[in-house]
C-alpha cells in the first residue's frame, strides 16, 4: 500500500513538472521491520573447558563457611585458589581438562580439622560437584587412677572409652598413676562412657560404669577410684588349733612274788611288790577297777605313734594289778595271823 502512494506521488510530479521521473523500486521500504544488532543472540560458551564446584560441611552437617582451598594442576601449578561463602560453596571455574589435585589448607573454624588431599578430574563441558565433610578435633583426656581412700595414684589402671556399643580408646596409666590420649568426637558435644578393665596390682576392679562429656579440642580428666584388696585374717593365739596329746599309757613291770616271812621272826613284812612302782595313771586304773569298774574309759583308745588298739594292754594291765592287790591284802592278813600266834606264846 505504501508502494502504491509513492507511485501516485510519482505521476503527480510528472502531471506538474512535465519531467519524467521514476523512483526505482529498490527505494521501496519492505512491509517488514529488520531487526537491530542487539536483539543478536549471545555467542555460545567454548566447550573445551570444565569446573570444579565444592559443598564444605562438617560431621553434624553444619555448612562451613571460611575454608580455604587451593587447586594444583598436573603440573603442580597454582589453578585456583578461593575460600567458601556463608553457604559453604566455592567454585573454580574455566578449567582446561585434566587431573588437578585438591588441598584444604584453613578448615575456616577452630573446631575442625582439615581433609587429607584428594584428586579431581575435569572433563570438558562438566562441572565436578565435591562434598567436603570436615571433622571436629579430638578431645584431649586425661586419665587418673586412684586409691579411694588416699587419693594416692595408681600405675597399672586399664580403661576403655566409648560411645555406644564401639570402644573408641584404651589407655593404661604409668607409672605417675596417669595417661593421656586423643578421643575422637563427632559433635560440638557428645556423650562417652568409661570402664575400667584392669585394676591396679593389690586393688579390687572398679566395676561401674561411669559416663561424661567431651567437646572438639577441649581437654577432659577422667578419674576411676580403686579400693584395697581385702587380705585374710591372720590366726590369732584363741584362733590355733589346739592339738590334744595322745595319752600314752606305760606298760606296767611283772610285780615279784612277795618274799614270804622267816619262821620266828614274827616282825617281818613282805617286800613291795615289783620292781617298778606303777605311775599315777596305773594307780587310778587299779583304784577304778578295785571300784568295780572294769573297763576304765578314760583308758579306752590306741597306742601312741602305732596305730594297735590299746584295749588288751589295758585289760592286761589292770589284771596284773587287781592280782598284785589281792596277794598284798593275802600277805598282810597272813602277817597279822603270825603276829596274834606270838602274841598267845608270849602270853602263855
Amino acid at each position: 500500500m505504501h508502494a502504491r502512494f509513492v507511485r501516485s506521488a510519482a505521476a503527480l510530479a510528472v502531471a506538474v513538472t512535465g519531467t519524467l521521473t521514476w523512483a526505482p523500486a529498490s527505494s521501496a521500504q519492505p512491509s517488514e521491520p529488520i531487526p537491530s544488532a542487539s536483539a543478536a543472540p549471545a555467542e555460545t560458551p567454548a566447550l573445551d573447558t570444565g569446573s570444579v564446584e565444592i559443598t564444605t560441611k562438617d560431621t553434624a552437617g553444619d555448612a562451613l563457611p571460611g575454608a580455604v582451598f587451593l587447586l594444583l594442576d598436573s603440573a603442580g601449578q597454582e589453578a585456583g585458589r578461593g575460600k567458601t561463602d556463608a553457604q559453604g560453596k566455592l567454585t573454580f571455574p574455566d578449567l582446561a581438562p585434566g587431573v588437578y589435585r585438591l588441598k584444604e589448607t584453613a578448615s575456616g573454624s577452630p573446631l575442625h580439622e582439615v581433609v587429607a588431599d584428594q584428586d579431581v578430574i575435569v572433563t570438558p563441558g562438566a562441572t565436578a560437584r565435591l562434598t567436603i565433610t570436615d571433622p571436629f578435633k579430638a578431645a584431649k583426656v586425661l586419665l587418673q587412677a586412684k586409691d579411694d581412700k588416699t587419693g594416692k595414684l595408681l600405675p597399672g589402671a586399664t580403661v576403655n572409652i566409648g560411645t555406644g556399643t564401639s570402644t573408641l580408646l584404651t589407655l593404661t596409666t604409668g607409672a605417675k598413676g596417669t595417661a593421656s590420649g586423643e578421643l575422637p568426637v563427632s559433635n560440638r558435644e557428645s556423650e562417652f562412657w568409661v570402664k575400667e578393665i584392669k585394676a591396679p596390682a593389690g586393688y579390687d576392679l572398679y566395676k561401674p560404669t561411669n559416663t561424661f562429656t567431651a567437646g572438639p579440642g577441649a581437654p577432659v580428666t577422667v578419674t576411676v577410684t580403686n579400693s584395697k584388696t581385702a587380705t585374710a585374717a591372720k590366726p590369732g593365739p584363741s584362733d590355733k588349733p589346739t592339738h590334744k596329746p595322745t595319752y600314752t599309757p606305760s606298760t606296767p613291770s611283772t610285780p615279784s612274788t612277795p618274799d614270804k616271812p622267816s619262821s620266828g621272826t614274827g616282825g617281818a613284812k613282805p617286800s613291795s611288790p615289783g620292781t617298778g612302782a606303777p605311775d599315777a595313771g596305773s594307780s587310778s586304773t587299779a583304784a577304778a577297777a578295785l571300784a568295780g569298774d572294769s573297763t576304765p574309759k578314760a583308758l579306752v583308745g590306741s597306742l601312741a605313734h602305732t596305730g594297735a588298739d590299746a584295749t588288751p594292754w589295758l585289760i592286761g594291765g589292770v589284771g596284773v594289778l587287781i592280782a598284785a592287790g589281792g596277794g598284798t591284802l593275802v600277805m598282810a592278813r597272813r602277817h597279822r595271823a603270825d603276829a596274834a600266834t606270838d602274841d598267845d606264846s608270849t602270853r602263855s
